[in-house]
């Protein structure tokens, strides 16, 4: 019964992406999820350890490269003009303190950078691939698609606000891992490796118009695949493809990221 209901929903259920022009699952616009974003992000940086730019080098880091990141879609979004389509986003950047290896970018440009990936990020050029990456899912929207489909296997597919009204735990703990949220190995629900490498690819160009150079992510992908040797594979690579497969196609995308590069 549940797959008959959710042939209508699918059907239905879609909405063109403004970056990539697709067809794409969505049952839940983004003006509800950026309203959503903008209080789960609120009480997370309220139950959390957040690290003052003003105090911490690291987190001046992250506020900086933040702000690049953030005017570089503003850039190309404009150029391409479309910028109406980041409507209510109002960007913030947190460095928290967590040994997690993660980073994630709630809609509206809700961003948050684990202290456990600065090892690996090393230096602003890696962090800026980190952070441009992050932004590129929700630019993407694939956090909506997540979300969408878990609401669909959970919920019946019902509108967002009837489920918050009526199971407002299990719906905000849909969100949180839709956007992979949390410390919890094994917490993020899947991103495909098709999405993966989107956001990969969408990601080196913001990291490029912001002034960085997008081949650190070559030697970024490296250090985090080190990092898993031998252990439980990190958050930030548990849905991700493998570090080899990334590696090769980020080089196919290099070429296209430099072109954005002055």
């Amino acid at each position: 019964m549940l797959y008959l209901t959710a042939i209508p929903l699918l059907l239905m259920g879609c909405s063109t992406n403004t970056l990539t022009g697709k067809s794409q699952l969505s049952l839940v616009s983004e003006t509800e999820l950026q309203t959503l974003s903008a209080g789960q992000y609120k009480e997370f940086i309220k139950a959390h350890a957040v690290i003052t730019p003003s105090k911490d080098a690291s987190a001046l880091m992250v506020q900086r490269v933040g702000v690049k990141i953030a005017a570089a879609v503003e850039k190309y979004y404009s150029d391409k003009n479309n910028k109406s389509a980041l409507s209510g986003f109002a960007w913030e950047y947190n460095l928290v303190l967590d040994s997690a290896i993660n980073a994630w970018c709630m809609p509206g440009g809700k961003i948050v950078v684990y202290t456990g990936i600065l090892p690996y990020a090393k230096n602003e050029n890696a962090l800026a691939i980190v952070i441009g990456h992050e932004v590129s899912h929700a630019l993407l929207q694939h956090g909506n698609q997540r979300m969408s489909e878990s609401m669909i296997q959970q919920l019946g597919g019902v509108a967002l606000s009837t489920a918050l009204s009526k199971k407002p735990a299990e719906t905000q703990d849909l969100f949180m891992k839709a956007y992979g949220v949390g410390s919890e190995i094994g917490i993020m629900l899947p991103f495909s490796r098709k999405q993966e490498l989107e956001a990969d690819r969408f990601g080196l160009i913001w990291a490029a118009i912001a002034g960085y150079d997008p081949n650190e992510a070559i030697a970024f992908w490296g250090r985090m695949q080190q990092s898993s040797s031998g252990q439980k594979t990190p958050e930030f690579l548990s849905t991700h493809p493998s570090d080899e497969t990334r590696i090769e196609k980020i080089k196919t995308y290099l070429p296209e990221a430099m072109s954005y590069k002055k």
